[in-house]
């Protein structure tokens, strides 16, 4: 199946981070015009997406926690390009904080940036598509976290599950502009900039995960890509989980072991 969004507007936030990476390089392959948002000043991306196949692509640094730089983004979005197609709200942090030490500061942080952004940002792509009179598309970058807690990342966990209802929010409202809103949850993706996971952790998570590996550079792209395709024009409000199945549940060494072992043996 051939998915093209060549010429197709697209916002992606926190581009320079893992899974915004592999989402910039994705969709510059596919030769859509890039408005790439990050928290660096400078960044090497633009010429990696150009290498790919972008036609045009734009970086700009802003802080997304501050509102008034988000309305600024878009009025420079509107004056470069008239218009956007897509928007991908995929920055987010990933702080540990226990409760017992995690102060205000720290939790409106992390909603700040989760929650609020992603909000105002798909209020200001909306406004403009409806402004320019196009349909578009609005992908949210969430995680497995909405539905499962872990230990020290309670903020994190309750930002995403607030992200989940967003989306489902928000596409109530812009469905009658023909606005999709939809969102991809990624699998576990060591490499990030905050992470330096050790080896031995990385293939001890990748052991618990169902189909055996971690998450890969196009898994949650071509699930991005898809959403906003005319393939799934039929849909909006849903959420796809691409985590190899972890999200169901983990699948350890032995149950794996046993379950080869059976087909290996001929048992009912």
């Amino acid at each position: 199946m051939n998915i093209s969004v060549e010429g197709a507007r697209v916002v992606i936030t926190g581009a320079t981070g893992i899974v915004g990476r592999r989402l910039t390089l994705s969709f510059a392959r596919e030769g859509a015009d890039l408005y790439l948002i990050g928290r660096d000043d400078t960044t090497d991306l633009v010429d990696e997406a150009r290498k790919a196949g972008a036609k045009e692509a734009t970086y700009a640094s802003v802080d997304l926690s501050d509102f008034n730089q988000i309305v600024e983004l878009f009025a420079a979005i509107e004056r470069h390009w008239g218009g956007v197609d897509v928007l991908i709200n995929n920055a987010g942090l990933y702080p540990l904080n226990p409760l017992l030490s995690m102060t205000v500061d720290d939790w409106d942080d992390v909603m700040a940036v989760n929650l609020r952004a992603p909000f105002m940002m798909t209020r200001e792509a909306a406004k403009l598509m409806i402004r320019t009179r196009l349909s578009g598309s609005i992908i949210n970058i969430t995680s497995g976290a909405a539905l499962r807690a872990k230990v020290g990342h309670g903020h994190y966990s309750t930002s995403k599950a607030g992200l989940e209802m967003l989306t489902k929010s928000f596409a109530l409202e812009l469905a009658p502009f023909n606005i999709r809103v939809n969102a991809v949850a990624p699998g576990f993706a060591p490499g990030s900039e905050d992470s330096h996971l050790p080896d031995n952790y990385v293939q001890k998570m990748a052991e618990t995960i169902p189909l055996g590996r971690v998450s890969g550079e196009m898994d949650a792209p071509a699930a991005v890509l898809f959403l906003v395709s005319p393939y799934a024009a039929f849909i909006t409000g849903a959420t796809i989980t691409v985590d190899g199945g972890r999200i169901a549940g983990i699948l350890s060494r032995d149950d794996r072991e046993r379950m080869l072992s059976m087909f290996a043996s001929g048992e009912d």
